[in-house]
């Protein structure tokens, strides 16, 4: 019989994070799915109609854990602001 490791488990989690207008061209969500192989579901977002403010995004992730570790990494990489969601009470927008 043949078991995951932790590695190798799929887990979850959200994240808060915002995209500065700067990035508006960028695919920084799309790239989470296709160079990191996250499933990511918007369940919040917060933009501007032409995009002049920076959008603000609730994501949830799904992966393993290595894939959301390089995922998060890569967004500290682009230098965005990112809340880990587990520990806030949800908010409404």
């Amino acid at each position: 019989m043949t078991t995951l490791s932790d590695d190798q488990r799929r887990t979850q989690t959200r994240i808060r994070v915002r995209i500065p207008k700067r990035y508006q061209q960028e695919p920084v969500i799309s790239n989470l799915i296709s160079d990191y192989g996250l499933t990511v579901n918007i369940s919040a977002a917060l933009l501007s109609a032409n995009a002049r403010e920076d959008g603000w995004f609730d994501l949830q992730l799904q992966g393993t854990v290595p894939q959301i570790r390089s995922a998060l990494l890569y967004l500290n990489d682009l230098d965005l602001e990112v809340w880990n969601g587990s520990d806030e009470q949800e908010d409404s927008w």
